[in-house]
């Protein structure tokens, strides 16, 4: 199992003092299994970015764009109740998870150790913007139709770059959701999880499967 790093760098981006204040104050007094600082080198990435939707009020979504597209942070975005038309534009960017304002300190916090872990689907504090609506193979299964993309992509050959480039997400996020996806499928491969899909109504795959991996899968039913 991967160690935490000692020093977690939360960027927040916002336009509102008030907002930067708050969320600085509880993030760098927060205890837990590392430290949350709010600024980093000059050059580095940060490890999770607290979007404001309200910085796109005027139209600029160009540093959205930034951290979606040329970084491998997480982004989460923070929903604006009364301006959700701000939300939708954030969801339509590539945008795959929200808080509010209205969250807690604790909740806060867990948030952040829940995305450098990779879980941000099991934490309540966030609500995942899905990516669709109704009836999706793997929905059945208990997969979010994000995760169903991810597997139907893994399905017909692509690797985790190419399925980051084609959702426009960060390779961190494909990763996260590969491996929630196969934690539901309850497989451990990527070929058995091919088979998983085949199983299950995905597009039949390209890749080929060996003996080993067909039993391996088989002995998952």
């Amino acid at each position: 199992m991967t160690e935490p790093p000692s020093t977690v760098w939360v960027h927040i981006e916002t336009t509102q003092e008030v907002v930067t204040v708050g969320l600085r104050t509880i993030l760098e007094t927060a205890t837990g299994p590392f430290d949350i600082a709010t600024t980093g080198p000059i050059g580095d990435e940060p490890d999770v970015v607290l979007y404001d939707v309200i910085h796109m009020r005027d139209g600029d979504d160009s540093g959205l764009d930034h951290w979606l597209t040329n970084t491998a942070s997480t982004v989460i975005a923070i929903d604006r109740t009364l301006r959700p038309e701000l939300g939708v534009r954030a969801k339509e960017k590539g945008v795959e998870w929200a808080i509010d304002l209205g969250i807690t300190a604790e909740q806060l916090v867990s948030v952040i150790q829940d995305a450098i872990a990779g879980n941000l689907e099991d934490n309540r504090a966030t609500q995942e913007w899905e990516v669709g609506v109704g009836a999706y193979p793997g929905r059945e299964a208990g997969l979010t139709p994000r995760e169903s993309q991810v597997l139907a992509l893994v399905a017909s050959g692509r690797s985790n770059h190419e399925i980051a480039s084609t959702l426009v997400v960060s390779i961190n996020s494909v990763k996260s959701y590969i491996r929630s996806t196969y934690r539901k499928a309850g497989v451990a491969t990527r070929s058995q999880a091919v088979l998983w899909a085949i199983h299950h109504g995905f597009p039949t795959p390209q890749l080929p499967l060996s003996p080993t991996d067909v039993e391996g899968a088989a002995d998952q039913h």
